[in-house]
């Protein structure tokens, strides 16, 4: 495997990239109160596969909000839970900072189309990011290692030249059994963090505080 230095620099959306202020559960309780958290691991679970790309989360959501009884039409909830995220900015910076620099910057996220597409468009990611992965489109999800042979081919790197960063240890043992370098970040731990991790792979840009 090759050892050449990092050229790009590949980083997951939820966690890294954006938020959802105050967290999934707070952003579920006005529609469902105390039975926020069953309904949402309900719903993950059922999207699942959408998440490679296959089906409509719409009327799946749809459904499991009819079962447990919430009478607000489906674009409403969507909009004011899956699309009420937020970018961190000092990973935009960041991101900014990395791509003056020379680097290669991209994203790698599991999304469903629907919200893949809020992300593009409405977040403006496809102006901020050079290539971008979301699951729907690449037809399989993290940690599967298929997912970042793929990316590797679409960004056009050795998988060796890549320095990816997810706030889940899973997705970060996937990705480096693919070849990638690999580093577990979570906005919460500080960009000071993150800077660190960057500069221990000879990523040496400022990382914006």
């Amino acid at each position: 495997m090759s050892t050449g230095p990092v050229r790009h620099v590949l980083l997951d959306a939820d966690g890294v990239v954006q938020e959802l202020p105050g967290g999934w559960y707070a952003a579920m309780e006005p529609y469902l109160g105390g039975r926020a958290r069953e309904f949402l691991h309900t719903t993950w679970k059922n999207e699942r596969p959408m998440l490679s790309g296959e089906g409509d989360y719409l009327p799946s959501l749809a459904a499991t909000l009819v079962e447990f009884g919430v009478a607000a039409p489906v674009e409403e909830v969507y909009a004011a839970v899956w699309q009420r995220i937020e970018p961190v900015p000092q990973t935009l910076a960041l991101v900014r900072a990395l791509r003056a620099a020379g680097y290669g910057v991209h994203l790698a996220t599991n999304q469903e189309r629907h919200r893949a597409a809020h992300m593009r468009t409405a977040l403006g990611y496809d102006a901020l990011f050079d290539v971008s992965c979301y699951s729907c489109d690449l037809g399989v999800t993290k940690p599967d290692e298929r997912f970042f042979h793929e990316a590797a081919r679409r960004i056009g790197a050795d998988p060796a030249t890549v320095l990816f960063v997810d706030d889940s240890e899973q997705n970060v043992d996937g990705a480096r059994s693919a070849g990638l370098r690999a580093e577990c970040w979570h906005v919460d731990q500080g960009h000071a963090v993150l800077r660190e991790h960057l500069h221990r792979h000879g990523v040496t840009v400022d990382v914006p505080m």
